[in-house]
């Protein structure tokens, strides 16, 4: 046992580690700030238009109307969207980055072309997306599965803007975000315990699927919780490709068309008759559709806390 005296003075800190630390301090106590000014503008605007009618109600045509607007189609639509999405980008999502982190090799020319693929994918224009979205699941993908199912009917059954399709654009748009967050997942777990698996006799599938893949899920699912983040919020991607300006009912289809309350706050900020008398609906609209937000995010948030859970309690 050592018999040294314990030294009590404090050891000197760098000077510019101290203004680096009160820095990035600074930084994020700003973002804070700016958030918090954003958050309490918005609802000390929308409170005016805020009630239990206004939530639960269906729109009316005289959606400018103080007193007859409701946003529930709004609601139902962008939640119906969001979900679409997700179970249509986290598969296919997953699965590339299987393939990427896996499979394939990394030096190779194909594996280059798909990297640098995925990474140009995520700077395009969201507005880009609805054109491809557009020509390509409507005419494309639509147009002809109208005319092998319904030969000779002059009425598009699926070749037209509808859910299925807004969905499908919006899963194409988040597909780098899925892609990039599993791949990190998948590289945070230990060489050791792909290399214990093999050494026990197992395949590299069966690693794969019963180490690897269940000790990256909580990785993955931030992947999910980022994409409805971002796809929760876009407009511009279902513009062409399924957003309607009025519907008297809920979508009963994946090939209808729905309302959604990212694109009714754009309707009410470029075409309100009245600025001024439509101010309060417009804000309380955003409200809700922050609150949705962040409700859909805290649903994945929950999902994944309690599969890291699950996880710490099977080991």
């Amino acid at each position: 046992m050592s018999t040294q005296p314990i030294s009590l003075t404090r050891t000197r800190r760098d000077p510019f580690s101290v203004l680096f630390t009160g820095l990035t301090g600074v930084a994020t106590l700003l973002i804070l700030l700016i958030l918090a000014v954003i958050l309490g503008n918005i609802l000390w605007h929308g409170k005016e238009g805020l009630s239990w009618r206004f939530i639960f109600s269906m729109s009316d045509r005289e959606m400018f109307d103080v007193n007859q607007a409701g946003v529930l189609p709004m609601i139902v639509g962008t939640t119906a969207r969001v979900i679409l999405m997700t179970i249509i980008v986290l598969p296919i999502g997953v699965i590339t980055a299987i393939y990427l982190n896996e499979y394939a090799h990394s030096t190779s020319i194909f594996t280059r072309i798909i990297r640098g693929a995925v990474n140009n994918l995520a700077g395009v224009p969201s507005i880009v997306f609805g054109l491809f979205g557009m020509g390509f699941f409507i005419s494309f993908i639509g147009g002809r599965l109208d005319a092998a199912l319904y030969p000779g009917d002059a009425e598009p059954h699926w070749g037209k803007p509808a859910l299925i399709w807004a969905s499908a654009t919006l899963a194409v748009m988040t597909l780098p975000v899925v892609i990039v967050a599993t791949e990190e997942a998948l590289r945070a777990i230990p060489l050791g315990l792909r290399e214990a698996s093999l050494a026990l006799g197992a395949t590299k599938l069966q690693t794969i699927l019963r180490i690897v893949f269940p000790n990256a899920l909580p990785g993955i699912l931030t992947g999910g919780i980022l994409a409805i983040s971002r796809a929760a919020g876009e407009v511009a991607p279902i513009l062409f490709t399924g957003a309607a300006y009025y519907m008297a009912g809920l979508p009963k289809s994946l090939t209808d068309q729905f309302m959604d309350l990212g694109y009714h706050v754009f309707i009410f900020s470029t075409q309100s008759p009245n600025i001024e008398q439509t101010r309060p609906i417009l804000y309380a609209t955003v409200v809700v559709l922050l609150v949705l937000t962040f409700a859909l995010n805290f649903v994945a948030i929950l999902v994944r806390a309690r599969m890291r859970k699950k996880m710490r309690l099977s080991h």
